[in-house]
Formats: C-alpha cells, sequence, structure tokens
C-alpha cells in the first residue's frame, strides 16, 4: 500500500530543481524514510519558510502534490543543488502545484497531525528530507491543499529561481 511523506525543502534552488526536472534528490546522509520510499508513494512537497531567502516575510507552506515513478536509485556522480552535494533520487509525477506565492500553511495543522507529537517544537521534526505521514495526515493535508492545485504547467512560470531577478 502506498505511503505518504512530506517533502522538507529549505531552498528556493532546490525546490526549482525538483519542480523542473520532476526528480527528488537525496543527500548521503542515510535516512530510513528514504531507504523505505516505492513507486507511487504520495509526496507533499512543503517549502520551509527560509526556503525563499525571506522567512520573515514568507511562510511555510504545501506548494505541491507528486507521486513517486521509480524507484531511489544511487547517481553516478553525485550532483550539487544550493551548494549542498546529492548522491541519490528518483523520478516524480508531479501531479499539482499551487501556484507562488500560494500553498497550504502547515503551522496552522500541526496540532491536528499526527506526525507531530510534541506540537510546541514542531519545527524539530522538518530537519530531515522526508517525514513520514499517517493516512489522516495525509487525508487532512489533501483536503486542504487539493483546491490550490493547478497543473504544473500553469503554476510552473509563477515561480523564480536564483538565476531570476526577485
Amino acid at each position: 500500500m502506498p505511503q505518504s511523506y512530506l517533502v522538507i525543502l529549505g531552498h528556493r534552488d532546490a525546490i526549482g530543481w525538483v519542480l523542473r526536472e520532476e526528480r527528488m534528490a537525496f543527500p548521503s546522509t542515510p535516512r530510513a524514510e528514504v531507504a523505505a520510499l516505492r513507486e507511487g508513494d504520495r509526496l507533499f512537497l512543503y517549502a520551509t519558510r527560509g526556503a525563499w531567502l525571506n522567512p520573515t516575510r514568507d511562510r511555510g507552506r504545501i506548494i505541491g502534490l507528486a507521486r513517486v515513478r521509480s524507484a531511489v536509485r544511487s547517481f553516478d556522480d553525485p550532483i550539487e543543488i544550493a551548494a549542498r552535494p546529492f548522491v541519490s533520487g528518483c523520478d516524480l509525477a508531479i501531479e499539482g502545484l499551487v501556484p507562488y506565492p500560494g500553498g497550504l500553511e502547515l503551522q496552522p495543522l500541526v496540532e491536528r497531525l499526527d506526525a507531530f507529537p510534541k506540537p510546541q517544537a514542531w519545527s524539530i521534526y522538518l530537519r530531515r528530507v522526508l517525514l513520514r505521514l499517517s493516512d489522516a495526515d495525509a487525508d487532512t493535508l489533501l483536503a486542504g491543499v487539493t483546491p490550490h492545485l493547478v497543473p504544473r504547467c500553469e503554476a510552473l512560470g509563477t515561480y523564480r529561481w536564483a538565476s531570476q531577478d526577485r
């Protein structure tokens, strides 16, 4: 049975790479969640409040929904994204994207989500690339983000990366 995960994206260049390439990349740090990722798993794409380099203005938001299209495999050579090396990855099918700067704000929901057993310290759970979600959490997030999703091709142009003026 497919699982659901929150994918934590902490830099606009990483978000740009994921959205343009429809791929996910993982650092060399071993994580059980990455090893458990399977084709068909659902991914909620989450941009941290610091991802756009202005944490006083921005809020952490779920900006998209994707499915894993391939097994995680090692790259022949590490790739660099946002000045960090990544050694493995998988293909994604982005099912919907929220036009920038929108998205489902996560913080107001943390007290209702199983993924954050200590809601007062919820941000500590986001210091990883994947956070597994219970079925109830996935249902809550899906209900909240679905009304804002549009096809990837419609929303992609609303996002700006480091190579573009902000």
